[in-house]
């Protein structure tokens, strides 16, 4: 059986850490969320990709590397989903293995679907808030994870690739009612986008469909700005490793916008630009030339 990189066969479910509420159970998540029972879509196939929808409660899952190895870098992954669920295997948990094998530790947000059909009425914030929280909480803990809390990162694939953006961009905007955590940073150290969501604004570039999920349809134009990480890019905006295929449905324009507004900002930012991956892959196309960018990021990762 010839499985992708990193894959987690159906056997093997249980190695899976277990998954940490963001808060408490008897905590109030804000923005409000409307109870409603998640759901699995599991995908024929002999190693996991599932697709997690509905969403309510958030969950930030802890992979460690090994001590001897670890570097101390920490990354906190988005998987993508277009803001109706999340491809928690492909574009999470098989990318935080891939991490640890590198020495740095992967934490996976499992954060919640904001559309309103969908499951819980948070947007526009609900995911961000849920990524500040797990960026603050990961520092809180960097101690007992083995993480330097000056090297955490965020990861994001798709519309996650659109959360790790704008938690790079809007960590000025942010609640925590929790005081301890309150006390740590929840802006990033770097930032890795894989096939990003990124402008909302640009109808040359926007993915109507995350837009409309995390926005609404009638999305007034100052929201659309807000949540185009390209605009809110500043000085401020941690660097960037990109990767996109010019052959992908989510427009390339999306990752030469953000690339080209870290440059404005003379902020460091690395792009890999490759013709053809379509969407999706997240590390199951080591066949295909963009097969190489894990080994990409590792140099880049190893030059921060």
């Amino acid at each position: 059986m010839n499985l992708p990189p990193f894959a987690i066969t159906v056997a093997q479910l249980l190695t899976i850490p277990e998954a940490i509420p963001l808060r408490p159970a008897d905590q109030a998540v804000a923005p409000a969320t409307i109870q409603c029972e998640e759901a699995t879509d599991d995908r024929d196939k002999p190693y996991l990709d599932r697709f997690v929808r509905d969403v309510t409660q958030p969950t930030l899952t802890p992979f460690l590397p090994d001590p001897a190895r670890a570097t101390g870098q920490a990354v906190l992954i988005c998987p993508g989903g277009g803001y109706a669920g999340l491809a928690i295997d492909k574009e999470g948990y098989d990318v935080a293995r891939w991490l640890n094998s590198i020495g740095v530790a992967g934490f996976v947000l499992k954060y919640r679907s904001p559309a309103p059909s969908r499951g819980p009425s948070c947007r526009p914030y609900g995911p961000l808030r849920d990524a500040q929280r797990a960026l603050r909480l990961i520092r809180s803990r960097a101690a007992e994870w083995g993480v330097k809390p000056d090297c955490v990162g965020i990861m994001g694939f798709s519309a996650g690739g659109h959360l790790a953006a704008s938690a790079s961009t809007l960590f000025h905007d942010s609640e925590e009612n929790d005081p301890k955590l309150a006390a740590f940073s929840c802006r990033p150290d770097f930032t890795i986008l894989v096939y990003p969501v990124i402008s909302f604004t640009d109808p040359a570039a926007t993915h109507v469909g995350s837009r409309t999920n995390l926005l609404g349809a009638d999305a007034p134009e100052n929201l659309r700005r807000k949540f185009s990480p390209e605009i809110q890019a500043s000085a401020e905006t941690p660097p960037a490793f990109l990767v996109q295929t010019e052959d992908d449905v989510v427009p390339v324009a999306n990752s030469l916008l953000y690339y080209q507004a870290l440059q404005q900002h003379g902020v460091p930012a690395e792009l890999h630009l490759f013709a053809v991956g379509g969407h999706g892959y997240g590390m199951q196309r080591p066949d295909l030339p963009v097969g190489s960018w894990p080994e990409r990021c590792r140099e880049w990762l190893e030059g921060l």
